[in-house]
């Protein structure tokens, strides 16, 4: 198992892009934490904080496939690093200003989301012309999702250290630098200056004009939604077996069991096409949420938030395979980041409809919600089969100097049968 992740990361810039791109998304994956603390520290209510994230949540989400256009067109230095600055640059206001005037705070807010870089969809844009066997770069994809949870796992603590050595400004403050020089790592690197996009077809929709693309966003709404919901049904749950304590345990247990099972999954070479294979991980990820409902003691419940976790990381990755099947030429890094939106907002709907739910039924139709959500997924998979089951690449390509400057090919692979 060790084997096929270590030589990926011996791969030639493999490692610096990785860990440039997992800096570089520290801003973004604690955001919701940090304002929070830092609103509270302010002497601003939970709900201003809650609004603030959310007004964050929402820029961020329309900023991601905005700005993977923006590369696919001009290139990764172009429009990550100024990206990253000018987000960083409107947090610092933000913390230095407060939410007085509170206009000019959610303007701030808004604006750091907008431009958090799209390092996510650019580093799997990367792969490809990192990793010279198409197997490599599948078991890359397997890596990059476990390598979330990592980072969703130490970016909080992060905070929670620059809050207890300096102050909550400060952790707004060390965060943005560390995405600016995290971005900084990845754009100057051999790999994404040379990085070109394919020839694109000229067309207004982007990457939205792939069926293909279309079906697997529509299922991972709803994967969003699942987990998303999870968090919620967790609070109440912890709030009558121990406290934060339980709730602490609960989603370190969740993403122990997305890190243990996005580690075997990419251990192995898997035959057969993965939109199959994506149906098999989305029905196996529903059921394994359908036990939370039991909710037993807490030890037991910690127990079951690891088994709801273990197929996360697998369907992310393999979902990652399909995109890169479906995106139409010149738009991968758009495509990837429509993922990571479509996920975003999925989650975002998941915690709002779970609140409602756990308040008119309890604990137990709260933790239904993911089961629910997981089999409307598989659903949407299974009607979409034979969409999923003809990628395209998008038709006739107008080769121009605006849509390719360098006139080069963007280094991807086929992906055929094998994943």
């Amino acid at each position: 198992m060790a084997t096929g992740y270590l030589e990926i990361l011996r791969a030639r810039h493999a490692l610096r892009l990785l860990t440039g791109t997992l800096v570089g998304r520290l801003p973004n994956a604690t955001a919701a934490i940090a304002l929070v603390l830092f609103v509270r520290a302010e002497g601003g209510t939970y709900s201003l904080a809650g609004a603030l994230a959310a007004v964050y949540g929402v820029a961020n989400a329309v900023g991601q496939p905005v700005l993977g256009r923006l590369v696919d067109l001009y290139g990764q230095p172009r429009v990550q690093l100024p990206a990253a600055v000018l987000a960083a640059a409107s947090m610092t206001l933000f913390a230095f200003s407060g939410t007085d005037p509170l206009p000019q705070a959610y303007v701030a807010v808004a604006a750091a989301g907008l431009f958090a870089p799209p390092l996510e969809g650019g580093l799997r844009a990367l792969w490809p012309s990192v990793l010279r066997r198409e197997e490599q770069v599948h078991t890359a994809y397997a890596m990059d999702a476990v390598a979330q949870e990592i980072m969703f796992t130490v970016g909080p603590l992060l905070v929670t250290l620059c809050v207890s050595l300096w102050d909550q400004r400060a952790a707004l403050l060390v965060l943005n630098v560390l995405g600016v020089l995290g971005a900084l790592s990845v754009v100057v690197s051999p790999p994404s200056r040379a990085w070109r996009s394919a020839p694109r077809e000229a067309h207004w929709l982007g990457a939205l004009r792939s069926a293909g693309l279309l079906a697997l966003l529509g299922a991972f709404l709803f994967v969003g939604v699942a987990l998303g919901s999870i968090t919620v049904a967790s609070v109440s749950y912890a709030d009558a077996h121990g406290g934060d304590a339980v709730y602490g345990w609960m989603m370190a247990g969740l993403g122990l069991g997305a890190l243990v099972g996005g580690t075997l999954y990419g251990a192995r070479e898997w035959a057969g096409p993965p939109e199959r294979r994506l149906r098999v991980l989305v029905a196996l990820l529903a059921v394994c949420y359908l036990p939370l409902t039991l909710a037993p003691g807490a030890v037991a419940m910690v127990v079951l938030s690891v088994v709801s976790g273990v197929f996360l990381a697998p369907c992310i990755a393999c979902a990652f395979i399909i995109v890169d099947r479906h995106a139409p030429s010149g738009t991968v890094t758009e495509a990837f980041s429509w993922l990571v939106t479509t996920f975003t907002v999925g989650a975002s709907a998941g915690t709002g409809v779970t609140g409602p739910v756990v308040q008119a039924g309890g604990t137990v139709w709260g933790f239904a919600v993911p089961g629910a959500a997981g089999a409307v997924s598989l659903l949407v998979l299974l009607a979409t089969g034979k969409v999923l089951a003809a990628p395209a690449r998008g038709g006739v390509v107008a080769s121009s100097s605006e849509n390719d400057p360098n006139r080069a090919v963007e280094p991807r692979f086929s992906s055929g049968d094998r994943a």
